[in-house]
């Protein structure tokens, strides 16, 4: 009989620990509670969690018009710090809402709104407004879709008023010049040697002069040279049409026998006749194209 006491007594002894130390129930969210407008009452911190982190996930469907696009917040730079949001929801009270508002890079939101023109008549994105809609999509999981902004615009270039342009052949030694699509006229031209070539690619005429002044450039091959006057001789002729390209130019030369033939510095000659026809047809920011052809 004490032998039957003694053995239910160290039972007792050995499960009491066990029964005190077992696990307590996990803390839920009061009911009515919402995090970014999503309930979690009654839930878990990991259901909570779980329950949160995809609305921010989700895609934001931009639209214009008929066009569709469907854009991850991650590439507006969005990070959000859900579990801070679900830690403040275990200690609200019943019926509160909890604001969870994500970080956003202005800059990211700005650099994917787009811009839209037409041959005609285009369209301009209204940045501004546009980011707005975007942030507060970002902001709002229920709220992911954006119509972009925009306003309409007139062409401030038409094939009608698109002005003269320049296309020179440096391969044939040509100079063809354009109004608009339409060629009105062809000239030989000098072009640069093959160590001193023209280069390609499109520019603008950023400055014109009437009896230019020739002034050696800062190359080996005028080391020495002198500055020479507006006047018979002056190696830029009548007229000068300096180009983008840093020290090239359209210019006139007393050097007819030239023309036709790769013989420049980098310049493009032609004879002073031509030259004064076509600084009389030009302007300032007339694009300039050269070409190998």
């Amino acid at each position: 009989m004490i032998r039957r006491l003694l053995l239910m007594v160290v039972v007792v002894a050995c499960t009491a620990p066990v029964l005190g130390g077992g696990a307590a129930p996990p803390v839920l969210v009061a009911q009515g509670v919402t995090v970014a407008g999503i309930p979690v009452g009654g839930m878990s911190y990991e259901q909570a969690q779980a329950a949160v982190t995809p609305a921010f996930n989700r895609s934001i469907r931009v639209m214009l018009g008929s066009m569709r696009l469907r854009v991850s917040p991650a590439r507006f730079g969005m990070s959000v710090a859900v579990g801070d949001g679900v830690s403040r929801a275990l200690d609200a009270s019943p019926g509160d809402a909890v604001e969870l508002v994500p970080r956003i890079d202005a800059n990211a939101v700005q650099g994917l709104v787009p811009q839209f023109s037409d041959a005609t008549i285009g369209r301009r994105v209204v940045v501004g407004a546009t980011t707005k809609r975007l942030v507060r999509a970002l902001k709002l999981p229920s709220a992911r879709r954006v119509r972009i902004a925009v306003r309409m615009i007139a062409p401030k270039v038409t094939a009608a008023s698109f002005g003269p342009v320049i296309v020179i052949r440096r391969g044939v030694n040509e100079l063809r010049y354009y109004d608009g699509k339409t060629l009105v006229r062809t000239f030989g031209v000098a072009t640069g040697q093959s160590v001193y070539p023209t280069p390609t690619g499109q520019f603008d005429i950023v400055d014109m002069q009437r009896y230019p002044w020739w002034r050696p450039p800062d190359s080996p091959w005028a080391r020495g040279l002198k500055p020479i006057p507006p006047g018979p001789g002056n190696p830029l002729g009548t007229r000068w049409m300096g180009l983008s390209a840093a020290g090239v130019g359209i210019h006139g030369t007393p050097d007819d026998a030239s023309i036709g033939y790769s013989a420049s510095h980098g310049c493009i000659r032609m004879h002073i006749p031509d030259a004064e026809w076509l600084f009389n047809h030009v302007h300032l920011g007339t694009p300039v194209v050269i070409t190998d052809a």
